[in-house]
C-alpha cells in the first residue's frame, strides 16, 4: 500500500478570515434589526403584563433595569398559546428565559412585580446588570474588518514574509537580498558556465580577491569594488553570478533592481542602507544586483514624474554606499543589465563599478561548449555531432541552446521515439526560428504557385552571388506569419564590406524580382525582404559610412541619448539625400536580381515546380538544377533563417 497521501482539495486562503468576519457581521445585524426573522421570545409590554397577571410567569430577572427575562410556569408551557416557546432548538423541554421584554420606567416595573408576587401571581424576581458584548462586537466589527484587510494588503506588499525582515509593514525598509552562503546548497560553478571565457576569467579573479586578498594587496594592489556584466538577453549573465555564489566560500547576497523599488517614499534607499549594513557585517562578501538598470538609469531623464523620484533617491543612495566603504572591507559589487547605455554615468565611473565584463553571444566554438552542458541530461543517440549543431545555430544565445534542447527532446517524445537524433534538433531549430509549421492553412493552388516562385527567386539570386549566404532548405509549408521559408549558411564575420552587403540585399530581393518576372506583377508577399533590406541600406547610409555621396559620416550615437531627442542630427536637406540614397541601393539590388533571374528563367521555374511537387527541397536539388555553385565559401557554416 502506497503511503502517498492524496492533497487536499481545500487549502486555506487568508481570504477566509475576512469572509468569515463579513458573513457574522451581516447575521448580527439581520438578527438585531427590525426588519429581521421574527424572534417568537420578544413580546410586547402589553403583552408581558397580561402574562404576569394571569400567573403564568413563575420568575422574572432584570437586567440593567430595563431588559425583563420572564420564566413560565410548567403549567403555562403546556398551553398551546406558549407552544413557539416550549421548546428548545433540538426539541427539549425549555428551561428559559422564556420571553424577553423592555420597559423604559424601571420604577413602573418594579411596582407591578411587587404587587404580583403580593398577589402570588409571580413566585420570584430580581434585578441585576451585565455587560453586552454583542453591541460591542457590531459597533466595532466594521472597524476590526477594515484594520484586519488593511494589515493583510500591507503585508503582501511588503513582500508577504519573504526576505527576511521584509515580510512586516515595520520591517519594509530592510533587504530584501537572498543569502548565499556555506549552508545554503547552491549547485551551480564554473564548470556549469560554458563558453565565455574571457568573462569567467574575470570573475574567477574576484572570487580569488576574496578568498586570497593578501595576494594582490601586498604588491600594493586594490580589490576592485565592483565589476558590470553587460551583454545581450540570455548570454548567461545571471548563470554567471550564480557560478560565482557557488564557488566562493563568502557570503552572497543576490536581488534584484526592482527589489529596491516600492510605492513608499524612502524604502528603496533603505534597503539600499540596510543591504550594504548586512553585506559588511559579514564581509568579505559579494552583493549581486540583476537587471540594475531598474534603478540605476540615469538621473533626469523623466522630469515628468514629480520633484520627489523614488527611483532617483535609491540610486543616490546606490552611489553613495558603492563610493562610502573602503576597500578594506571587502564587498565587491557585481551587477547585470543588457542596457548600460542607459545607466548613470556617476554609477559607471572608475571606482564604483572598476570593470565591465562584456558577455557576447557565443561563437561556433562556444556555442559547441554550450550544446554539451545541456544535452548532458537528454537520452540522445549515440555520435550525435555537436559540431554539426553549432553551426546550425548561428547567434543564438546560451538561452536559445538550452531552448533548443528542450524542444528538440519534446519533438522525439511526441513521435515516440527511445531517443533525441539530429532530426529533431533540426525541427527544433526550425520551430524556434521559423515558427510552427501549419500544414492545415488553405492556400489556393495560384498562391502556392507564386509562394513557390517567390521562394525559388530567394534560393536562384544567392546560389548566382559571390559574398550571398548559400542557401541549405526552402519551403513552402506555412510556418509562423510566413507562407514560406528558406534557410541559409552564411559566414559569421567580423566586419563586412559594401560588395558583401549589397550581395545579401540583392539576394533577399531576389524573391520580389522572381514575381515580377514570371508574373510580371508583385504582391504583398515580400513584406518581411523589404523590412530587411531597408535596415541593411538605411545602416550602410547612415551608420557604417558607406555611402559615397553622404561620404565617411555617421549618425549613430552609441551612448543611447539620442532616444530621448526630439530632433535629428541632421538637415532637412541631408533628410532628403539619405532617403534617396536608401531607395538608389535597394532600387539597384532589385534591377540586378530581375537581370539575374531572366538569365536563369528556365531553372528558376523548374525549382519552381520541385518545390510545388515537395513543398520542401534541399541544397542537393540545387545542385541538380544549377551544378556547383560557382563561389564556394570555405568557411564555416551557419544557419540563417528568412521567410
Amino acid at each position: 500500500m502506497s503511503d502517498n497521501k492524496k492533497p487536499s482539495g481545500l487549502k486555506f486562503s487568508p481570504w477566509w478570515i475576512s469572509g468569515a468576519l463579513i458573513l457574522m457581521f451581516i447575521v448580527l445585524n439581520i438578527f438585531n434589526s427590525s426588519g429581521g426573522i421574527e424572534d417568537p421570545t420578544k413580546i410586547s409590554s402589553s403583552k408581558f403584563d397580561e402574562l404576569l397577571n394571569s400567573g403564568q410567569i413563575e420568575k422574572v430577572i432584570v437586567y440593567n433595569k430595563v431588559q425583563a427575562e420572564a420564566f413560565l410556569t410548567p403549567a403555562a408551557l403546556k398551553d398551546k398559546a406558549n407552544k413557539k416557546v416550549a421548546q428548545d432548538l433540538f426539541g427539549a423541554v425549555n428551561k428559559g428565559p422564556h420571553y424577553i421584554t423592555e420597559f423604559p420606567d424601571a420604577q413602573n416595573l418594579e411596582n407591578k412585580l411587587i404587587k404580583a408576587q403580593s398577589e402570588k401571581k409571580l413566585k420570584d424576581y430580581d434585578f441585576k446588570t451585565k455587560d453586552d458584548w454583542s453591541g460591542y462586537i457590531i459597533n466595532f466589527l466594521p472597524m476590526l474588518i477594515l484594520i484586519g484587510v488593511w494589515l493583510y494588503f500591507m503585508r503582501r506588499m511588503s513582500g508577504g514574509g519573504a526576505g527576511g525582515g521584509g515580510g512586516q509593514i515595520f520591517n519594509i525598509g530592510k533587504s530584501r537580498a537572498k543569502l548565499f552562503d556555506e549552508k545554503s546548497e547552491v549547485k551551480t560553478t564554473f564548470k556549469d558556465v560554458a563558453g565565455l571565457e574571457g568573462a569567467k576569467e574575470e570573475v574567477q579573479e574576484i572570487v580569488e580577491f576574496l578568498k586570497n586578498p593578501e595576494k594582490y594587496t601586498v604588491l600594493g594592489g586594490k580589490i576592485p569594488k565592483g565589476a558590470l556584466l553587460v551583454g545581450p538577453p540570455g548570454t548567461g549573465k545571471t548563470l554567471l553570478a550564480k557560478a560565482v555564489a557557488g564557488e566562493a566560500k563568502v557570503p552572497f547576497f543576490s536581488l534584484s533592481g526592482s527589489d529596491f523599488v516600492e510605492m513608499f517614499v524612502g524604502v528603496g534607499a533603505s534597503r539600499v542602507r540596510d543591504l550594504f549594513k548586512q553585506a559588511k557585517e559579514k564581509s568579505p562578501a559579494i552583493i549581486f544586483i540583476d537587471e540594475i538598470d531598474a534603478v540605476g538609469r540615469a538621473r533626469g531623464k523623466n522630469n515628468m514624474s514629480g520633484g520627489n523620484d523614488e527611483r532617483e533617491n535609491t540610486l543616490n543612495q546606490l552611489l553613495t554606499e558603492m563610493d562610502g566603504f573602503g576597500t578594506n572591507t571587502h564587498v565587491i559589487v557585481l551587477a547585470a543589465t543588457n542596457r548600460a547605455d542607459v545607466l548613470d554615468k556617476a554609477l559607471m565611473r572608475a571606482g564604483r563599478f572598476d570593470r565591465q565584463i562584456y558577455v557576447d553571444l557565443p561563437d561556433i566554438r562556444e556555442r559547441k561548449e554550450i550544446f554539451e552542458v545541456h544535452l548532458a541530461p537528454l537520452k540522445k543517440v549515440e555520435g550525435l555531432d555537436t559540431d554539426f549543431l553549432a553551426k546550425q545555430t548561428p547567434g543564438f544565445s546560451g538561452a536559445d541552446i538550452a531552448n533548443v534542447c528542450n524542444e528538440a527532446a519534446l519533438i522525439a517524445a511526441r513521435n515516440n521515439k527511445t531517443a533525441v537524433d539530429k532530426q529533431d534538433f533540426l525541427d527544433a531549430v526550425d520551430r524556434i526560428v521559423g515558427g510552427l509549421e501549419k500544414k492545415n492553412k488553405i492556400v489556393t493552388p495560384a498562391e502556392k504557385r507564386a509562394i513557390a516562385v517567390h521562394e525559388a527567386g530567394h534560393a536562384t539570386v544567392s546560389w548566382m552571388l559571390e559574398h550571398a549566404a548559400p542557401l541549405i532548405k526552402v519551403t513552402i509549408v506555412p510556418r509562423g506569419q510566413s507562407l514560406g521559408a528558406a534557410w541559409y549558411l552564411p559566414e559569421e564575420r567580423l566586419i563586412v564590406r559594401p560588395d558583401q552587403m549589397l550581395d545579401e540585399m540583392c539576394a533577399t530581393m531576389g524573391g520580389r524580382a522572381a514575381e515580377k518576372v514570371i508574373f510580371d506583377t508583385i504582391s504583398t508577399g515580400a513584406l518581411s525582404d523589404l523590412e530587411k533590406v531597408t535596415k541593411q541600406a538605411r545602416a550602410m547610409v547612415t551608420i557604417y559610412g558607406l555611402n559615397e555621396k553622404l561620404g565617411n559620416i555617421t549618425y549613430y550615437d552609441s551612448s543611447g541619448q539620442s532616444e530621448y531627442s526630439f530632433s535629428k542630427p541632421y538637415s532637412e536637406d541631408t533628410a532628403i539625400t539619405i532617403d534617396k540614397e536608401i531607395s538608389l541601393l535597394i532600387e539597384g539590388q532589385y534591377q540586378r536580381a530581375i537581370e539575374i533571374l531572366k538569365e536563369n528563367k528556365d531553372k528558376l521555374l523548374q525549382l519552381a515546380d520541385i518545390l510545388i511537387e515537395k513543398e520542401v527541397i534541399f541544397k542537393d536539388d540545387l545542385e541538380t538544377i544549377f551544378g556547383k555553385r560557382p563561389y564556394q565559401i570555405d568557411s564555416e557554416e551557419n544557419t540563417e533563417f528568412t521567410a
